[in-house]
């Protein structure tokens, strides 16, 4: 029996830090992790997911699962939304929890555009910046489909879209959020207009890099503005690959300007996501995060691929300001005790992640109180 615990109290993932207004005791962050909970017609979120986050409150900030911000928005399936009165009551419920039990939470703000599928719309084609099918695969109640082409968007159907997202976030602050992150990830709206393999408009929104960039730093303006101006996180991933989407030279030179230009606009963090590792379970790419450090003067998330000794080092060189984990919060509610505690990681589910219910989704165990490291 051991008669000392081994504990790593002065490790970088659990100094305080400051993330825009927010004061975090540690810098260990909850990522949005999709699960497929709301399984009900009004998309609302259940006591299922106030259990679940509150499981996790002790993270410095959970960043809570990407949510439509409008019925147009929706393309995967039982996947919570924060655009009508029911929703935002029941998030109520979710930040109360969290809050009781001393956790700070904030909500992404998710469109996806092109990648919806007709089956999520009441057979309507989903829109997006132009006619051009972007290849991915969309969750639907009858299983993943392939998306289908969209139709162009109209400047009224951006506007909406626009409006919707400064909607959505006044009904986050109304449900009792700490602040709201803009979804610009993946293959969804926001990159599908960022992407010139996608975006052939010739338009304001289209045409060059800045045309390209205009729905993104309209979105970011109008869900900072319920805010007060505060500031709001914006999740980018540069190194985003697929059918449509390489990380190319010109990629990432086109995310250097945008990443540039968010300085002058009221982002309090950038949440980004780095490239896979180059072999499995390898440390990640910290020169990735490390040429967007350089072109962002706010705060930083690093995500994707980090343990706790790769998340250690990029928060001590200067790189990140904390680190987000997905697939080690879903399995270990008590992450950052098992850090502090140098205790092993429990492995998820994967069969799971997106099955409905209480199942693979609140019973992951904490880390047993002796000091044999399970």
């Amino acid at each position: 029996m051991r008669t000392t615990w081994p504990t790593a109290l002065d490790q970088p993932l659990l100094r305080p830090a400051g993330l825009g207004n927010l004061q975090l005791p540690n810098r260990v962050v909850m990522a949005p992790v999709t699960r497929a909970r709301a399984a009900n017609p009004a998309l609302a979120p259940t006591e299922l997911h106030a259990a679940y986050y509150g499981q996790r409150a002790s993270a410095g900030l959970i960043i809570a699962e990407g949510t439509w911000v409008s019925e147009r928005a929706i393309g995967f399936v039982n996947v919570p939304g924060v655009y009508t009165e029911e929703q935002v009551a029941a998030w109520r419920r979710v930040t109360d929890v969290v809050h009781a039990l001393g956790g700070r939470i904030v909500l992404q703000l998710w469109h996806t555009g092109a990648a919806s599928h007709p089956d999520h719309l009441g057979g309507e084609l989903p829109a997006g910046p132009s006619a051009i099918n972007p290849g991915e695969t969309s969750y639907t109640a009858g299983g993943r489909k392939k998306t289908v082409k969209p139709r162009a968007m109209t400047i009224v159907d951006i506007e909406k879209a626009v409006a919707d997202f400064g909607t959505a976030a006044a009904n986050a602050r109304s449900a009792g959020f700490d602040g709201v992150e803009v979804g610009a990830l993946g293959p969804f709206l926001i990159p599908q207009f960022l992407n010139p393999r996608l975006n052939r408009r010739r338009d304001r929104y289209g045409t060059d890099r800045a045309g390209r960039r205009r729905l993104l730093l309209e979105i970011v303006e109008a869900v900072a503005a319920p805010w007060d101006g505060r500031g709001v996180g914006v999740r980018l991933s540069p190194y985003w690959t697929g059918a449509r989407f390489t990380a190319d030279d010109r990629a990432l030179a086109d995310y250097d300007e945008l990443v540039a230009e968010l300085n002058d606009r009221p982002v309090a963090y950038l949440h980004l996501r780095g490239p896979e590792p180059t072999a499995p379970g390898g440390p990640p790419d910290l020169h990735a995060f490390a040429r967007y450090r350089r072109r962002f003067d706010g705060h930083v998330i690093a995500n994707n691929g980090f343990d706790q000794a790769s998340a250690n080092a990029v928060i001590e060189a200067g790189i990140a300001d904390a680190v987000s984990f997905a697939r080690s919060f879903i399995a270990n509610p008590d992450l950052v005790t098992r850090f502090a505690m140098a205790r092993d990681l429990a492995a998820g589910d994967p069969g799971t992640y997106y099955t409905g219910g209480a199942g693979g989704y609140l019973d992951y165990a904490v880390s047993d109180w002796r000091g044999d490291g399970r």
